[in-house]
């Protein structure tokens, strides 16, 4: 995950995200670096609109929690209630973290 971070990092802040960058993210965060990985993500990133594909992933996450969010009107339970919104929490999360690791290759 923190390879992910990185290049998320390195192109906030208007960075190339390349081997040598990557490398120094995670040294300087005291990350033991595996060449091969930072070389995965560099060739999977390339060619990638990584701002159209975080939009795109935020998009999704948005959709699956909105549906959730139009039953709340009516009354229900509060044990049965906080145990669906904690497993509507936990999907939604698996999902935007599959939509991150599509992102990334």
């Amino acid at each position: 995950m923190e390879y992910i971070y990185t290049a998320m990092l390195l192109h906030k802040a208007g960075q190339k995200v390349d081997e040598a960058n990557v490398k120094k993210v995670l040294e300087a965060a005291h990350v033991k670096v595996d060449d091969a990985r930072a070389k995965a993500l560099v060739a999977a990133l390339e060619g990638v609109n990584i701002d159209e594909a975080i939009e795109k992933a935020a998009v999704a996450q948005v959709a699956v929690v909105a549906p959730a969010a139009g039953g709340a009107e009516h009354k229900h339970d509060a044990k049965a209630d906080a145990g669906k919104k904690a497993a509507e929490e936990k999907k939604s999360e698996e999902q935007a973290a599959a939509g991150l690791g599509a992102l990334f290759g």
